[in-house]
């Protein structure tokens, strides 16, 4: 029991700070001490706790909190419709493969795993090259390469559900195929397929800072995590404070979202013993 109420209280932490991360993009106009996009060349590199720069500003004197604040916005909104992306190309391809069989599983399993046989971070830049550079490209690549990991969960999970007597139960009574789906294959998968999104949503927040650092992401003068550790590598002496908090809100998003996939693993898990 002592481990699963450390389970709870490490999953409520984690989805605690999540809300507050949320509560802050959304409200980044309130809450920002400054216009993340302001430059003041006489106020540069300003160390945290200077007035109404709590930490700090940068080479052009743009103030740090704020900026952090803004680029949680694009991580949120890269990590959502990312994962929206993979769940719903993963779902109609695994559902596919699993519940037809023969040529057309074997085709579509084909094209994911060929997707899977590239490195992710050089599919990401591919993808976005042939896209053009930008916060929706970057968007749509995620979810295009992180697809394959959805449909072989789906199809997976669809098969082993398939094989129950209940199913050939349903089948023998006429069910339709849709209400099927519906009623006995997503709500059975549903708890593995939350899992897969907390962790790829975690992943995706990697891949959007990755690829704004190598200036395939967010574009200047926009707020992104990425942009602001591309923007201190020259600076980590004199100033480490921009490197320090940009990379903090990275891991701790990063972490956060990998606690609650791995403890939701473990609360849904029937098996699962405290």
């Amino acid at each position: 029991m002592k481990a699963r109420r450390v389970s709870r209280l490490l999953f409520l932490c984690c989805l605690g700070y999540l809300v507050i991360l949320g509560i802050l993009a959304a409200a980044a106009p309130f809450v920002s001490p400054a216009d993340p996009t302001r430059q003041d060349l006489e106020g540069r590199f300003a160390p945290p706790g200077t007035s109404g720069h709590p930490l700090g500003t940068d080479g052009f004197g743009r103030d740090v909190l704020s900026r952090i604040i803004y680029g949680s916005r694009s991580a949120l909104a890269v990590g959502l419709i990312s994962v929206t992306i993979a769940l719903a190309i993963g779902l109609l391809a695994g559902l596919t493969a699993g519940l037809s069989g023969g040529f057309l599983d074997q085709t579509v399993m084909l094209i994911m795993d060929s997707l899977l046989s590239f490195p992710t971070i050089l599919l990401a830049i591919t993808v976005v090259s042939i896209l053009g550079y930008g916060l929706p490209q970057v968007m749509i690549a995620i979810g295009v390469i992180y697809s394959p990991v959805f449909t072989r969960l789906v199809r997976a999970e669809t098969k082993a559900i398939k094989a129950e007597g209940y199913i050939e139960s349903s089948r023998a009574l006429g069910t339709p195929l849709v209400k099927m789906v519906a009623v006995h294959f997503l709500p059975n998968m549903a708890g593995k397929v939350i899992v897969q999104c907390a962790v790829t949503f975690a992943l995706s927040v990697v891949i959007e800072s990755s690829l704004s650092f190598l200036g395939l992401g967010t574009q200047p003068p926009d707020p992104s995590w990425g942009l602001m550790l591309k923007d201190a590598r020259n600076y980590v002496v004199q100033a480490p404070w921009l490197a320090v908090f940009p990379r903090l809100a990275i891991a701790l998003t990063v972490l956060a979202f990998n606690i609650m996939g791995d403890t939701a693993s473990e609360l849904l898990n029937p098996h699962y013993q405290a």
